[in-house]
């Protein structure tokens, strides 16, 4: 579905992606990890139009979408969260979701019937009519993650949609994302820093550290790779 082809982007004499290149199939769960600074939402910007390469190329379905702006990007099938979430706060949850819906439509109808759908799958369906500043936390996450799901995507990238969830919040959104994976067959693309999230998500999971791959496989083998653990693990991950 997704192949990232020697992708590197410089900011300056600072290399923030080098020579990248990873595939994801489609109906998978793959995460990215690595420390603070090793590039991951750079790759997430560069996939997504909001920056341009400096070398290298990413294909969607056999289609560079090099020269193409977010929105077209999106309308090829692509979309994403931010690390930020940032909801419409005046405006309802349900008005708030059909704002992604009419990235696909500009019929009013279609679009709230296409967000009713969607939000059918998040906890918050029973607060169609409130406003999105009543909204906690984890219910923000969900909606920023239910606006991009409204666009129809093939492939939705998530950054960090459990930072700042204590425990028992994670659990729930681990609970969720597996659903989401099986009930709507979207394909995932995952930045996470909650590794027992992350772990239990994804079917393969990319490692970059100072914008270089540095391994990629199975969780149970990431957690085994002497590189990650020196690198971003370390010893104590591997304790426990």
């Amino acid at each position: 579905m997704l192949s990232v082809e020697n992708l590197s982007k410089r900011f300056g004499g600072l290399a923030a992606v080098s020579r990248l290149s990873l595939t994801i199939e489609a109906g998978q769960a793959v995460g990215l990890i690595g420390p603070n600074g090793a590039g991951k939402t750079t790759v997430f910007n560069l996939i997504t139009g909001f920056l341009a390469p400096d070398e290298g190329d990413v294909r969607f379905n056999g289609r560079s979408l090099l020269g193409l702006k977010p929105h077209a990007i999106c309308g090829q099938g692509i979309s994403r969260t931010f690390q930020l979430v940032k909801p419409f706060l005046k405006l309802t949850i349900l008005e708030n979701v059909m704002i992604g819906a009419f990235h696909g439509t500009r019929d009013t109808a279609r679009a709230e019937k296409v967000a009713r759908e969607v939000i059918g799958l998040f906890e918050f369906r029973d607060k169609l009519h409130y406003p999105a500043a009543s909204l906690t936390l984890p219910e923000r996450k969900q909606l920023e993650i239910a606006r991009t799901l409204a666009t129809r995507p093939k492939l939705l990238l998530l950054d960090e949609s459990m930072a700042g969830l204590n425990s028992t919040e994670v659990d729930q959104m681990i609970e969720f994302l597996r659903r989401l994976k099986q009930e709507s067959g979207v394909t995932l693309f995952i930045i996470e820093h909650v590794m027992r999230a992350i772990m239990s998500v994804s079917d393969r999971i990319i490692v970059i550290h100072h914008g270089e791959k540095i391994a990629e496989g199975r969780p149970q083998e990431i957690v085994k790779n002497a590189e990650v653990i020196a690198a971003y693990l370390g010893q104590g991950y591997l304790a426990s």
